[in-house]
């Protein structure tokens, strides 16, 4: 939904610029040898087939090579299950369909765990957290529900909070995306008083352009009131549902990544090597859904 006026104050398109920082950052995770071909259903044999949107620095695909924080992480999960790569690119709604139609083994990129998803699909361990953050222009302090009022609230289509953000009481606006490059350039054009996006996205965003004088502020849950958004959420893998051993593979890695500290290092390199992005819900809502009564979350204290 990107308007005429895209490219007036920006040179160039946002994510553009994105990919080309993540390829300064350095190479991709180094992948260990392979621990054999792993004896796992997917939907070609021998390869993963993985969903992402092209959101830096979660996910890219660029000269044969998909990287960041996600991405290598998802890059690292094939290799050790010895399963060759195919990455699709398609808008965040059609990675959730595809996943569900099981035309992708796994969709990747900032993705929460909501329990309407694990009807749909496996929801994997997490590879790190975060809450709901508001980014805004750095003149403003917009941090709570009533700071939406008569202002204009844009995400991204598709986005398990939007029904939840449309009930805010007395919102001004909420403006609807196909993808994240269209709400963050509207919101550095003056267009949105507020955006609420991927947080890695936005902080990497900010990092790398600080003449767009913008910020990201934590909301203020009102879990009674508005509990998606009130949510700190683990960003995990999205499995086919007709996948479990494959699922059940994933997990194996991703117990390792925390173990060896793969996702702290892999984040830091994109400037997110923050403990707050490792530290799992007080009270995680997996327990008694997908997860058993005595689950504890994993957690990369011992990385610090």
């Amino acid at each position: 939904m990107l308007n005429s006026a895209r490219g007036q104050n920006l040179k160039i398109p946002v994510f553009r610029w994105l990919a080309g920082a993540a390829a300064a950052l350095g190479m991709t995770l180094l992948a260990l040898p392979q621990a054999g071909a792993a004896d796992v259903k997917t939907v070609t044999p021998g390869t993963l087939t993985v969903g992402m949107n092209g959101d830096m620095p979660m996910t890219q695909y660029k000269d044969g090579k998909l990287s960041g924080t996600d991405g290598e992480l998802m890059t690292y999960v094939a290799n050790q299950l010895g399963l060759k790569l195919d990455v699709k690119q398609m808008d965040w709604a059609a990675e959730i369909e595809s996943t569900k139609q099981g035309k992708l083994d796994v969709m990747h990129g900032a993705m929460g765990w909501l329990k309407p998803r694990t009807k749909i699909m496996i929801l994997t361990e997490p590879i790190y957290y975060f809450g709901t953050l508001l980014a805004q222009k750095q003149d403003k302090n917009y941090t709570t529900f009533a700071d939406m009022k008569g202002r204009s609230v844009g995400t991204v289509n598709g986005f398990t909070l939007v029904p939840e953000l449309k009930k805010v009481d007395g919102i001004g606006q909420v403006k609807l995306y196909d993808t994240s490059d269209g709400v963050m350039q509207d919101l550095v054009n003056g267009r949105l008083d507020i955006a609420i996006l991927d947080p890695p996205l936005v902080q990497y965003a900010a990092f790398r352009h600080p003449e767009w004088k913008i910020k990201q502020l934590p909301l203020k849950p009102e879990p009674d009131r508005y509990p998606i958004m009130s949510t700190k959420y683990s960003v995990i893998f999205g499995v086919n549902k007709n996948e479990p051993e494959l699922a059940n593979a994933i997990n194996g890695v991703i117990k390792k990544i925390w173990k060896e500290c793969l996702n702290v290092k892999t984040m830091a390199k994109y400037g997110m090597g923050d403990k707050a992005w490792f530290i799992p819900p007080v009270k995680n809502p997996r327990v008694g859904v997908d997860r058993p009564a005595d689950y504890k979350a994993p957690t990369a204290g011992h990385c610090f």
